[in-house]
């Protein structure tokens, strides 16, 4: 009987329970016994692996962050550990893997497959910030929460005539910003991958204040240079509108996933089972959507290809502002 394994590693992301469900049962459904390991690579090499049954996947779909647990592993860096999480999955006779994560986890996984475990990659993380993919399961519903903050937001900003910089995640990929800022009919973006131009925050909140306007509302990923409390002492001390900041962390990687991120999750864990489905070759590989297609290629070029970002849809959200 084949033996595959599942982790999931590195941020939490929303829709991560229903890979490892979709992993799990479909895996179960094949004939498969499929094992769970808790803490990401760091259980991987303390050996806390055990086998997932039918039973254990109900009523997880629909909630945030993972039932495996996930962390960060300073001592996955070093050889001697890879083969010792190597070691462990091979005597129990577990040859796959499916690795649930972002680019970080991604890399990891490649040097297990350098030691005979097949592995099977599928992108959860809400920064979107893998190349390869069109969407990462977890984005979704990040973009639906900022969403609602900023909507929470402009009605204190407004009765108080405000300037509010609200500040998401994204390291150095701005699509949560872009996406929540059209979305939400921000004033202005400010993503890592536009220059920032401090004169034309400036001149907006001006044209704000000369038309009427009663508040503007400012989306920054956290990946753009200049601070937060700078730019928010700046702008209020060249416009002498009050101004304030609501920085997000942590609140946008919790909650119910949505539906389009429980439906991408569900498609990508059924797609990982079916490649490792009756091979007995090693694979390496990562899964993703292109349009409407559930694809996968070799894992190195997944991990090498870069993140385009979309200038015509910032454009568009900066006239629509």
């Amino acid at each position: 009987m084949k033996k595959i394994a599942v982790l999931t590693s590195g941020g939490d992301a929303p829709g991560m329970n229903a890979v490892i469900r979709a992993v799990a049962r479909a895996g179960i459904f094949s004939g498969m016994e499929v094992y769970g390991i808790l803490h990401g690579y760091e259980g991987l090499i303390d050996n806390e692996i055990f086998q997932l049954k039918w039973s254990d996947l109900g009523n997880i779909m629909h909630t945030g962050g993972t039932m495996l647990g996930s962390a960060r592993s300073e001592r996955f860096f070093e050889d001697k550990w890879i083969d010792k999480a190597a070691d462990n999955l091979l005597k129990l006779g577990i040859n796959s893997l499916v690795v649930i994560g972002g680019d970080g986890t991604f890399r990891g996984s490649t040097q297990l497959s350098k030691r005979g475990i097949s592995i099977v990659c599928v992108p959860a993380t809400i920064d979107n910030d893998l190349g390869y993919t069109d969407y990462t399961i977890g984005f979704d519903t990040a973009v639906n929460t900022v969403l609602s903050i900023i909507s929470h937001i402009r009605d204190t900003s407004s009765a108080h005539s405000r300037t509010t910089i609200v500040e998401v995640m994204g390291r150095d990929c701005g699509d949560l910003a872009l996406f929540s800022g059209l979305g939400g009919g921000a004033d202005l973006l400010l993503v890592p991958e536009i220059p920032v131009d401090i004169q034309q925050i400036i001149e907006r909140v001006r044209e704000g204040q000369v038309s009427g306007k009663l508040h503007n509302i400012i989306v920054k990923s956290e990946g753009v240079d200049i601070p937060t409390d700078e730019l928010e002492e700046l702008i209020e001390g060249v416009t002498g509108q009050e101004t304030r900041s609501v920085v997000l962390s942590y609140i946008q990687r919790g909650g119910s996933p949505s539906g389009r991120d429980r439906t991408l999750a569900s498609l990508m864990g059924a797609k990982a089972v079916k490649l490792l489905e009756g091979n007995e070759e090693i694979i390496s590989v990562a899964i993703g959507i292109r349009g409407e297609d559930i694809i996968s290629m070799p894992l190195e070029t997944a991990i090498q290809t870069k993140p385009v970002f979309d200038k015509n849809l910032y454009e568009l959200a900066l006239v629509l502002s």
